[in-house]
């Protein structure tokens, strides 16, 4: 692997998160915050990993940690809802982001309204999409994923994204 001020070659066998990190790292992908409700609670989290994954059917993928309260919620719930978060949503970023549910009710501190099976939609974020979930992956990592059928989708025109760079120091509520 070679890349700005990094040069090693690495095979399989050798290689670490750090490598792949110093590979990745400056994409500085965007923030969403995925909310979801199974029935009996509701839950948020700050999600760095996410992307459309189809053009023909729509669909979207996340990826949820398996220390976050939001993936043992989302395991029995058939709806999430993705909020794209913008360079203004940076107290949102940091409730959803540095608070836990284990904890926090963060929804006690921020506006929104349910949407389909009571799914959390945050006022405060106008561009963002409620979706049905359609395949998951659990390939034993720290992370599951989740792919998503977008349903009903809410956006305010362009915007710039919220960028991981941007709350590079904040604490996650949850330790890994």
């Amino acid at each position: 692997m070679r890349g700005a001020g990094y040069d090693r070659d690495v095979t399989a066998d050798e290689l670490t998160a750090e490598d792949l990190e110093q590979l990745t790292g400056p994409l500085d992908p965007p923030l969403v915050v995925v909310t979801v409700a199974d029935g009996k609670e509701r839950s948020g989290c700050v999600v760095g990993f996410s992307t459309q994954c189809s053009m023909a059917p729509p669909r979207y993928a996340i990826w949820l940690s398996r220390a976050n309260r939001t993936y043992r919620v989302a395991r029995g719930a058939s709806h999430l809802a993705v909020h794209f978060l913008t360079d203004a949503d940076l107290e949102l970023a940091e409730l959803f982001g540095g608070e836990t549910d284990d904890e926090v009710d963060k929804f006690a501190r921020c506006a929104w309204q349910p949407g389909e099976g009571g799914v959390p939609l945050l006022d405060a974020c106008p561009n963002r999409f409620l979706g049905r979930v359609v395949a998951t992956l659990d390939e034993g990592g720290d992370h599951l994923g989740v792919v998503l059928e977008p349903l009903e989708l809410s956006s305010r025109g362009p915007f710039r994204p919220l960028r991981h760079s941007r709350v590079d120091g904040l604490e996650p509520g949850h330790q890994p």
